[in-house]
């Protein structure tokens, strides 16, 4: 499910989940497991990249379909405590974004500490409100700590996903390089931020992210309950088999 190898003091963590490495409970716990797992390592740094075309095409919904309350009652909380564990990781953690990442798939990327992705069809973007789901308050904040201001109501409300370029262009990555350079330039970032003395790092990275874990904290409170009523209500069901069918031919 995620594979990892050793480049140098950084470690690799690739994901192969699935044609499209869609994002369901077990690869968050997965996800989460072996990010402890590096911590307790010499690793200095991490790179997080995907497998064939898509570095994550997003929630499974077919999951979410199938699964119930229970199941969208976990995943969701699985969903939000690992996209902050990445989020707060202490060592730099590098998005080697190999093709698509949509929706959750976006949002684990813009976790990450830089993000370089690879030209060609790839596409991000988060398309949530395209579905009819709202965001769970972890997962809306982190995209309101990367995006930049003056594109997160864009970014939010039209579900447009962006070619390499464009997704450049808004800041949604940091770098664009060839699919045959993608990975040897992560791990070269990854180098050069591990580096950095690792308890200057992590404090620096913590005060960064601080305000994002008030306001998810503050936040989820007041709106997860209601967004998860969401996420399980026949009508919003129907809108995601519609969806499915728009986009996939399926359900």
């Amino acid at each position: 499910m995620i594979h990892s190898e050793q480049r140098g003091r950084t470690t690799i963590l690739r994901v192969e989940h699935g044609k499209v490495n869609a994002i369901d409970t077990e690869l968050l716990t997965e996800l989460a497991l072996r990010l402890d797992e590096i911590e307790r390592s010499s690793a200095t740094a991490v790179v997080l990249t995907g497998t064939g075309k898509a570095f994550s095409a997003g929630v499974d919904l077919f999951r979410v379909l199938d699964g119930g309350q229970a199941y969208v009652d976990g995943f969701l909380t699985a969903l939000s405590a690992t996209l902050l564990r990445l989020f707060t990781f202490p060592r730099p953690v590098v998005a080697a974004v190999n093709g698509h990442a949509i929706a959750g798939g976006c949002i684990v990327v813009w976790a990450c500490d830089y993000k370089v992705m690879a030209e060609g069809t790839g596409r991000v973007g988060v398309t949530e409100l395209l579905v009819g789901v709202p965001f769970p308050a972890a997962p809306l904040e982190i995209v309101r700590f990367a995006v930049p201001g003056q594109y997160v109501q864009e970014v939010l409300y039209t579900g447009q996903t962006y070619d390499p370029g464009e997704a450049h262009r808004r800041g949604l990555v940091d770098e664009v390089v060839t699919p045959e350079a993608l990975l040897d330039r992560a791990c070269a970032v990854a180098t050069r931020f591990g580096a950095i003395p690792a308890e200057a790092f992590r404090i620096v990275k913590k005060q960064l992210r601080e305000p994002v874990l008030e306001r998810s904290q503050r936040y989820a409170e007041t709106t997860d309950g209601e967004g998860r009523r969401v996420w399980s209500s026949p009508e919003i069901h129907a809108t995601i088999r519609d969806y499915l069918q728009r986009t996939l031919g399926k359900r």
